[in-house]
C-alpha cells in the first residue's frame, strides 16, 4: 500500500510517500480502506517528537473509509460497508472503561500516535471502533468528524453540562473543533461568542451561528465579553489555546462559570489566580476527547442534518507535507483533510 511516513522527527519536509507493508487483520479486528484522513494539531506535534516518538510510523486520527476484509470473529459488518472509525484503541477491562468512560483509559491509545494512523490506504482496528458514515455525507466530511465533534462535544454537553440561555465563550472559534464547539453550542440553545483572528474567520464564525465574534489579537477580549453580558461574564468558556489566551479565558468567565481545556497549542505554562477562581465557585475541566456512546449520539445528530463539519481544504495523501504546512500558516477556516 501506500502511506505518508515519518522516519524522523522534524518539519514537514519528514513526511514521505512510500511503499509500504499492508496491515492484516487479526481476531476481532476490522481491515480499513481509508478513503479520508482530516489533520489534527497533534499530528504536528507527534511528527516534531513532541508527543508519542515511534519511529518510523504512520500519522492520522480522523478516519473514514470502507470496510476491505474482517478478522475471525468480526459480525456484524459487511466487506465494502462505509465506515467511520473512533479515535482511539481502549483496554476494555479497566474500570473507566467498563463504566462507560473509556476516553479516561488509562490504557488508551490515540489512532496516528501510539500506533499507525490514518495516513496510509489501509488500517487494522478493533471491531468496536467501526461506526457506520453518518448518511449523507461524503467521506471528506465524515473524517473532519472525530476528534474536533466528539471533544467539543465532551466539553460542552457532558462536562459543562451547557444549557438553554447561557453565554458560552469559544476561544479560537474558526479552527476544527471551534467551528465543532459553535454549532453545539447554538443546537443547546446557548448565545455564542466566538473569538477569531481576522475578518473572514469571524464572519465565518457568524456563519455557523455565532451572536458575536471578537478580534483576539487587537482587543482584551474578556473586557468585550463583559460588556456584552452586562458585566456577568461567560457561563461556558471553551480553551484549547492555552496560555497566549488563558488569562482573558479566565477574566472573562462568570462567577460559578465552567472552563473546559482540551489543548496547549501555545504552550504548556498558564497561571491561576487562586483567591479570584475559588471565591468565585468556578469549576476548570480538563477534557480528552469522548466516549463511544457520546460518539453514537453525535453522529445520530450528524446524520439529522443537525450538525455540519467543516471543510477547509482537501490535498491527496501524496501531498501531506503540503497539508501539514497549511495547519502550520494558521490561516484555515475548519478542518484540513487527506484524501487517500
Amino acid at each position: 500500500m501506500k502511506a505518508a511516513v515519518i522516519q524522523k522527527h522534524g518539519d514537514a519536509g519528514v513526511l514521505e510517500f512510500l511503499d509500504w507493508p499492508e496491515p492484516q487483520p487479526g481476531p476481532g479486528d476490522v481491515l480499513v480502506r481509508v478513503r479520508a484522513c482530516a489533520l489534527n494539531r497533534r499530528d504536528i506535534w507527534v511528527r516534531r517528537g513532541l508527543r508519542e516518538k515511534r519511529l518510523p510510523h504512520i500519522l492520522g486520527t480522523d478516519i473514514a473509509g470502507e470496510v476491505a476484509a474482517l478478522g475471525p470473529g468480526v459480525q456484524g459488518l459487511t466487506v465494502g460497508a462505509k465506515v467511520l472509525l473512533y479515535p482511539v484503541l481502549t483496554c476494555g477491562c479497566c474500570a473507566f472503561c467498563l463504566s462507560g468512560e473509556e476516553n479516561a483509559c488509562s490504557e488508551l491509545k490515540v489512532l496516528g500516535g501510539a500506533v499507525d494512523g490514518g495516513y496510509a490506504e489501509l488500517i487494522t482496528v478493533p471491531e468496536k471502533n467501526v461506526f457506520a458514515l453518518p448518511a449523507g455525507l461524503t467521506f471528506t466530511e465524515a473524517a473532519s468528524i472525530p476528534v474536533a465533534f466528539l471533544t467539543a462535544w465532551h466539553m460542552l454537553v457532558t462536562r459543562c453540562r451547557v444549557r438553554p440561555g447561557e453565554v458560552v465563550l469559544i476561544v479560537g472559534g474558526a479552527s476544527g473543533i471551534g467551528t465543532a464547539a459553535i454549532q453545539i453550542a447554538r443546537l443547546f440553545g446557548a448565545t455564542v461568542i466566538a473569538t477569531a483572528g481576522s475578518d473572514d474567520k469571524r464572519q465565518r464564525c457568524r456563519d455557523l451561528g455565532a451572536d458575536h465574534t471578537l478580534d483576539h489579537y487587537k482587543q482584551p477580549f474578556a473586557e468585550e465579553v463583559r460588556r456584552l453580558t452586562e458585566n456577568r461574564g461567560a457561563d461556558v468558556v471553551f480553551e484549547h489555546v492555552g496560555p497566549a489566551t488563558w488569562t482573558e479565558s479566565l477574566r472573562a468567565l462568570a462567577r460559578k462559570g465552567r472552563l473546559a481545556i482540551c489543548g496547549q497549542t501555545t504552550g504548556n505554562e498558564v497561571t491561576l489566580d487562586l483567591m479570584g477562581f475559588f471565591s468565585q465557585n468556578q469549576t476548570i475541566h480538563g477534557t480528552f476527547i469522548g466516549t463511544g456512546s457520546e460518539f453514537f449520539e453525535l453522529l445520530r445528530l450528524v446524520s439529522a442534518g443537525r450538525l455540519r463539519p467543516v471543510v477547509d481544504h482537501v490535498f491527496p495523501l501524496a501531498e501531506a507535507a503540503k497539508a501539514h504546512r497549511r495547519m502550520e500558516e494558521g490561516e484555515h477556516v475548519g478542518k484540513i483533510v487527506l484524501s487517500v
